[in-house]
């Protein structure tokens, strides 16, 4: 029967889970609802804003009930902020309700009644754990509560360096502290803020296409020390000496920096990338360690955010797949080659398929700096490569797609390769579960699926799969 429920309504629900995304799960007369920002364990007044054929969506109005669950936020800002989800969820809550999140994605979509999906694995480091941060300028800042309560805190409306604030893609709210990076990462972010902030040159505005500061990226290698600034501006070439003249002075305020670069998006795209790059100072590169393997990293290069939560991975990878020494590995999305070198030690050759060129290239370059010889990368769509026929045929596949998960051409030919084994690494549980459900209609049994939480007090869970055939 349909519920009664109405948009526009306000209604008292309990919450009872997590979906996946992160929004409440509650029941209306047996009607599902699912409200923003809402906590399991929680009773709460919250107004419908949606109702679709089956569900309804609701925003948050007054928490009546406190969780059990429920912790005080480390971060002062965690009220404004779009960066962090949970941190108001004790963290092995967290990791319980992700771990409902991918069973629920196994049943739902992937139609698998008891899937083995174990318990997940925590981060090494709750807090910062990542290695990169993208903060955003603005020429509109949101206003946190407490300054809007306090007129004496006067700080200027039209600029801000931080994160988008909570909900909002047009609004940024200036931070001074952030549990995400590190606090050197914040320490350089409010430098920054103060120094772009005296030239007085305004950031770019995303609706006339003005101004020129973008984006302050700070890439830091956690185990081996060294730290990237990449400025990201518009066009503006007027103004390029200014942002040699902070680049000056970024090195003599924090003097262990390894380099600095400036990226230039003449694009609308509100990306923190840029079509023209240029080294202001040192190599234009960091490195960083996983395991015994050395990675080089420049500014656009794709790497784990999680340093020690992609170690953490790949060792499941290394588990599940069992590997042996004579054996030839395909690697699927491969991108910068992680995994390859990762594993390259343990099997005979390693094949890995990329359709991105500079991830190639940053590939091969990982391999000569590691002195690995047994790493053989391909360019190009898997839909075509997969198809020659100039390679030996795999016995295990390990597959990293992008979020969107496989293509059903890709996955054709995965299944034409008949590897004995396939080791999935997801970002994504639901089109994991759509995948695996294809693979397992086609001689393959889903043996295991560990979610691995390499984000911390988000919504978002990795995971990594073990099927073989049948």
């Amino acid at each position: 029967m349909e519920s009664t429920i109405k948009r526009g309504a306000e209604v008292q629900l309990e919450v009872q889970s997590l979906a996946f995304g992160g929004r409440g799960v509650a029941k209306f007369d047996g009607f599902v609802v699912f409200v923003e920002d809402a906590l399991p364990g929680q009773v709460v007044t919250a107004r419908v804003i949606r109702k679709r054929k089956g569900y309804a969506e609701a925003r948050l109005v007054a928490v009546l009930q406190q969780s059990p669950e429920q912790i005080t936020p480390r971060c002062p800002h965690f009220d404004d902020c779009g960066g962090c989800s949970f941190q108001n969820l004790d963290y092995s809550a967290q990791l319980k309700y992700k771990r409902m999140q991918v069973i629920e994605s196994m049943q739902h979509i992937g139609g698998f009644e008891s899937p083995p999906v174990v318990e997940s694995l925590a981060s090494p480091d709750q807090f910062y754990y990542r290695n990169k941060m993208e903060f955003s300028f603005g020429d509109q800042r949101w206003l946190p509560r407490d300054e809007i309560k306090n007129a004496s805190l006067v700080k200027p409306k039209n600029f801000a360096l931080g994160l988008h604030a909570r909900g909002r893609f047009d609004k940024i709210l200036d931070i001074d502290v952030c549990y995400l990076q590190s606090p050197r990462s914040v320490k350089i972010l409010n430098y920054v803020r103060e120094a772009v902030l005296e030239t007085g040159i305004p950031p770019y505005n995303t609706r006339d296409h003005s101004g020129f500061w973008r984006h302050l990226v700070i890439r830091e290698g956690k185990n081996s020390g060294e730290t990237m600034v990449n400025l990201v501006t518009a066009g503006g070439d007027g103004f390029f000496p200014v942002v040699e003249d902070l680049a000056r002075q970024l090195t003599k305020e924090f003097p262990d920096l390894t380099t600095i670069v400036h990226n230039i998006n003449r694009r609308k795209a509100q990306v923190a990338t840029g079509d023209e790059e240029r080294v202001l100072f040192g190599p234009g590169v960091i490195k960083e360690n996983i395991g015994k393997r050395i990675f080089q990293i420049s500014a656009n290069s794709f790497f784990q955010t999680n340093t020690n939560g992609a170690q953490l991975l790949y060792n499941k990878v290394v588990e599940f797949g069992d590997f042996r020494a004579d054996e030839i590995v395909y690697d699927l999305y491969c991108g910068a080659g992680t995994i390859s070198l990762y594993i390259s030690a343990l099997v005979q050759q390693v094949i890995g398929f990329e359709i991105v060129e500079d991830a190639v290239k940053d590939a091969e370059r990982n391999c000569q700096l590691n002195k690995v010889s047994n790493c053989k990368f391909v360019t190009g769509d898997l839909k075509d490569t997969l198809s020659m026929k100039k390679w030996e045929r795999p016995t295990t596949v390990v597959i990293d797609p992008p979020r969107a998960g496989m293509h059903d051409d890709v996955l054709e030919k995965v299944i034409a390769l008949q590897p004995a084994k396939i080791v999935y690494v997801s970002c994504n549980p639901t089109t994991f579960a759509r995948d695996v459900k294809i693979l397992c209609t086609s001689h393959y049994e889903l043996k295991a699926v560990q979610p691995v939480d390499m984000f911390p007090h988000t919504a978002h869970i990795e995971v990594v799969g073990l099927l073989t055939a049948i």
